[in-house]
């Protein structure tokens, strides 16, 4: 089914998407590489760098554009392979929403939906787009979107109420993952996350939980309940070597964080490389690194090679007393293999995901010695808010524009036997 006007088609993506945090081009329309929740799994054996105010922000990738122009196609445009140069200039008022017209006629508007009322006062106006509210639970009334914003927190189900929307090519999530999304989109449907939005609370709280753990804040926490003044010597942040598996966003600003606490930092990726001065590891080399290291901060996503990735010899091969932070996804640690250790007083883990989630009443890891438990609000800040916000208007305005859109994790194909 075309999205163009009749007779004039429209550009389609069937490449590669530019990873953002990775700096990599991966091959083939649904080819998902690293994200800015920083893939998996080197060292920064140099200092790292103090955080730049401009790196707090979104440091975001768009996906390359071809000469063809206009909302529409900008939402499918990827092309395999590296950066094509910026297409001639185009002439005025020819992009449209449906393909490209004559200059003469006006573009109609780019249809957004936007999870909630209060999510399209916060974005406000945006000239050339239309916003109307629905939370992905029913067909919406009226036009068909061609953005999908879904809600933040409590995810519905999409398969069935996306595939109802003839003219949706784009969704545009608000947070940093995309696991468990992309297979419920349509063929067509190109899938882009809000890289860069979360990544500085996600970074605060991995360090928080590391200082919280180490120093024994959650012990002090239980102990004012029954009056008690238990004072004792704890391990401190700084002098710690730090593996921190994951180096896309999220991880880079957790390295960031960890420097002025004196802390000694190696990086693990998706692959061995030199990045930005800093040396990163492959995952084939964490057996040697692990024992290494008294502090592991994971911040990977959640893929086919993270999943379980922290199993019974991953953990065996952490020192004694070591600890275990996790902001990444919970099936990244194997949960029975982490509270048999931990059951074992050899380890300590301070968790913002579990396996499963929420971790029900009774759950083992409730009461194994030596976990600190926070609910999953690593991006649940009020940080949140403004530079989702941010992203939001400046991505619209990019597909009015019909400028190519950011962070983009999976292009749209479409073709005969595409939904």
């Amino acid at each position: 089914m075309s999205c163009g006007a009749p007779g004039v088609p429209v550009a389609v993506a069937t490449g590669a998407v530019v990873a953002e945090g990775e700096g990599e081009v991966g091959g083939g329309a649904d080819v998902v590489a690293d994200t800015d929740d920083g893939l998996p799994l080197g060292e920064a054996t140099a200092p790292v760098p103090d955080v730049d105010p401009a790196s707090e922000q979104p440091a975001r990738r768009a996906a390359t554009a071809s000469p063809a122009r206009g909302p529409r196609a900008a939402l499918l445009r990827v092309v395999a392979g590296g950066r094509m140069p910026h297409p001639h200039p185009r002439p005025p008022r020819v992009a449209t929403v449906r393909g490209v017209t004559s200059d003469a006629r006006p573009a109609p508007p780019l249809v957004v939906s936007l999870p909630s009322a209060s999510w399209v006062a916060a974005v406000g106006e945006v000239p050339g787009a239309t916003l109307t509210v629905w939370d992905c639970t029913r067909v919406p009334a009226g036009p068909s979107p061609h953005v999908v914003v879904p809600p933040y927190l409590g995810l519905p189900p999409l398969r069935e109420a996306l595939a109802a929307l003839p003219d949706l090519r784009l969704v545009q999530l608000l947070t940093n993952g995309y696991d468990g999304v992309a297979e419920q989109l349509p063929r067509r449907v190109a899938l882009a996350t809000a890289a860069g939005v979360h990544d500085a609370s996600t970074a605060e709280l991995a360090v928080g939980l590391a200082i919280a753990s180490l120093r024994g804040l959650d012990d002090a926490a239980r102990g004012m309940a029954a009056g008690d003044w238990a004072a004792a010597r704890r391990p401190s942040l700084a002098d710690r070597r730090a593996l921190v598996v994951g180096w896309g966003g999220v991880g880079r600003q957790v390295a960031a964080r960890l420097a002025p606490f004196e802390v000694a930092v190696t990086a693990v990726g998706s692959r061995a490389r030199e990045q930005d001065g800093t040396r990163v590891h492959g995952p084939a080399e964490l057996p040697g690194l692990l024992p290494r290291h008294d502090l592991v901060v994971l911040a990977c996503p959640l893929t086919d090679a993270t999943r379980g990735l922290v199993d019974a010899a991953f953990l065996a091969a952490m020192p004694d007393g070591a600890l275990l932070v996790n902001v990444a996804r919970g099936p990244v640690v194997v949960t029975d293999d982490l509270v048999a250790e931990l059951a074992a007083g050899r380890l300590r883990a301070a968790l913002d995901v579990t396996d499963p989630e929420p971790l029900p009443p009774g759950h083992p890891l409730w009461s194994a010695p030596g976990v600190l438990v926070t609910p999953h609000v690593g991006g649940n800040t009020s940080a949140f808010r403004p530079r989702a916000v941010a992203l939001l208007r400046e991505q619209l305005g990019r597909l009015v524009a019909g400028d190519p859109p950011l962070n983009v994790v999976r292009a749209g194909t479409r073709g005969p036997a595409d939904g």
